[in-house]
């Protein structure tokens, strides 16, 4: 499976790239684009700040222009936390995208998006501050009614990023759950 893995608002740190390691483990094929040229952050709130400064246009361009020699191929979009929303909005709107793998976050879904039979999985904290019970009931609704298949996994207790072994948020047993379904997930499609 060729997979295009977005990094989180902290930049393209060593956990990325340890998770496409694993992906590649499993067969797979992963790129992961640098959105931020080289820029990692050691706090949400500076990434955050960078995020802005730079745009979410210019980075989904950024995303586009990475993703788009490999899209005829019917890419697998993944990504974590500010990632996975990018990589949401590239799915819904490539009709080749072979499925969807959000790791913490979601994204906003424009009224005409129709991602009819596109497999989607969702790995989010239960409760998580950036993706609230309200705005997932929402959300989940929303992705039905593009048509895709969805299915979301909670995880009680564990902090936002809670793959990523070198922030606080890390919890190793959700982490280690979050991989062995995305895997399935991933030899599914």
């Amino acid at each position: 499976m060729d997979i295009v893995l977005f990094h989180s608002t902290f930049g393209l740190r060593p956990a990325v790239r340890q998770a496409a390691d694993r992906l590649r483990a499993a067969g797979h094929e992963v790129r992961t684009p640098d959105l931020f040229q080289g820029r990692t952050f050691d706090t949400v709130e500076e990434g955050m700040e960078h995020n802005e400064s730079v745009g979410r246009e210019e980075l989904l361009k950024r995303a586009v222009l990475a993703a788009a020699p490999y899209s005829e191929r019917g890419l697998v979009y993944a990504g974590f936390s500010l990632g996975a929303s990018i990589a949401q909005t590239l799915a819904l709107g490539d009709h080749r995208a072979r499925g969807l793998l959000l790791l913490h976050g979601t994204s906003d879904i424009a009224p005409n998006a129709s991602a009819d039979g596109l497999p989607v999985q969702l790995h989010v904290a239960e409760p998580d501050p950036f993706e609230t019970d309200d705005w997932l009931s929402a959300w989940y609704l929303q992705m039905g009614r593009t048509g895709a298949d969805v299915e979301v996994y909670r995880y009680a207790g564990a902090g936002h990023l809670y793959t990523d072994p070198d922030l606080p948020d890390y919890d190793e047993e959700a982490a280690e759950a979050t991989w062995r379904t995305a895997l399935g997930f991933l030899d599914s499609l």
